[in-house]
């Protein structure tokens, strides 16, 4: 069975006779570079993307090849199969899964879902150090050269009703869907079609936080809960409309394995918003999109959110909802706690990655939870997020080949 196969068997059957794909949600950039200098033969190095697609794929195109050299920025992310590909103008690693026999990772259908036409991307002010600029979703940012870390917003595309009024009618209006699809669209379809790998529609920016967050910022956003409610509701009837006008084209000429809700609406402790809010701002519009996907025959949707969302997974649920990830033991989420609560949930994730660098006898600590969740199916293992620098190449590679070890051996074929 393909890694496609798998994932379907695995995650919408539950079939308990299948090996999950081996998958990581992915790795830090220093990281990766680290482990070459440790051994890590390199074949196939992770080169920034240098063409702009869309603003989900390349939302941080400015930053990086703003760099000198071709050496992965340290804060980039370098998907590794359970992070789909491409999104924020992330790497994508092949040493590592070729070199411990994992599988082809998901990749996301490329189509714009913000604002079309993009906004230009504008260098306001560059030195050796900094870079100030308006990327392609209209925010301002800030880059700091020397760090290598993700930009951080200084100002917002939507700040009020005028600019959101402007923007709606300029750039999210659906009078050119197909304006939305890029032009080698004909290739990819072919490549979609013929595909061994799942294929997502969604994710990065497509949430009912995670997108208004990001365009808004997290403080406007916060008092618009409260101060102008029918704002917060008319950005996510905007959204919902154009996005499921861009689905149904998008279904139309393909079939999807996974839909990915992308929000990062929790923190360490808990959620960022309350229950009373997520049901009055977010789950009549979780229900109209999973309704939607359903009827499309789409049987995996995931929100895809760091840290404890334990208390939230209800709603979420109750939204139509199927599946989370990465499920951040980091943040104090327990699997088997999750499983034997919420039984039907679909899972990934779940190993905490920071506990790796402590070697081969907390590596098999670490997956003894692993074991116990696999045996009801619906559960796909790896790194509860990136896994982090300072983990040694030589104790991922005993985590990895114990991890492939555990699944291989917890199943009968596949």
């Amino acid at each position: 069975m393909n890694a496609r196969e798998r994932f379907l068997e695995t995650i919408v059957h539950f079939n308990q006779h299948v090996v999950p794909p081996k998958w990581e949600f992915g790795y830090w950039g220093s990281l990766i570079d680290d482990w070459y200098g440790e051994g890590l033969e390199k074949r196939h190095y992770p080169h920034v993307p240098k063409v702009i697609s869309n603003p989900s794929a390349s939302i941080a195109n400015a930053a990086w090849n703003s760099l000198n050299g071709n050496k992965l920025p340290k804060g980039i992310a370098v998907t590794g199969g359970g992070l789909y590909y491409p999104a924020n103008d992330f790497a994508l690693d092949r040493d590592v899964m070729e070199t411990l026999n994992m599988d082809r990772g998901q990749i996301v259908v490329n189509v714009n879902l913000l604002f079309h036409p993009m906004f230009d991307v504008e260098i306001i002010e560059e030195d050796a150090e900094r870079l100030v600029y308006v990327d392609l979703e209209g925010v301002k940012k800030l880059f700091l050269k020397e760090s290598e870390n993700y930009p951080s917003p200084l100002a917002y595309p939507i700040t009020h009703w005028e600019s959101w009024e402007r923007l709606k009618e300029e750039r999210l209006n659906t009078k050119d869907i197909a304006g939305r699809f890029p032009k080698h669209w004909a290739a990819l379809l072919e490549n979609y079609k013929s595909r061994d790998y799942p294929l997502v529609l969604g994710g990065f920016p497509a949430g009912y936080f995670g997108t208004l967050a990001t365009l808004m910022g997290y403080e406007n956003l916060f008092f618009n809960y409260y101060d102008d409610p029918r704002f917060i509701h008319d950005i996510q009837n905007t959204f919902t409309d154009l996005w499921i006008a861009l689905y149904s084209e998008v279904l139309s000429q393909v079939d999807v394995d996974l839909y990915v809700f992308w929000e990062d609406i929790s923190a360490g402790t808990g959620s960022m918003v309350s229950p009373a809010m997520m049901r009055e701002f977010m789950l009549p519009y979780y229900r109209r999109m999973t309704d939607f996907l359903r009827h499309h025959g789409v049987e995996a949707m995931f929100v895809d959110t760091d840290g404890d969302c334990f208390d939230i997974i209800p709603i979420f649920l109750e939204g139509g909802v199927t599946g989370m990830y990465p499920i951040e033991a980091s943040c104090g989420m327990d699997i088997v706690q999750v499983r034997n609560t919420f039984p039907q949930l679909q899972i990934m994730g779940g190993i905490p990655k920071y506990e790796i660098i402590y070697g081969k006898e907390r590596i098999d600590q670490i997956l003894e939870p692993v074991q116990e969740v696999l045996k009801d199916g619906g559960y796909i293992p790896f790194g509860d997020h990136l896994i982090s620098p300072g983990v040694l190449w030589t104790d991922f590679k005993y985590y990895r080949l114990q991890l492939n070890s555990i699944l291989e051996k917890s199943r009968k074929y596949g």
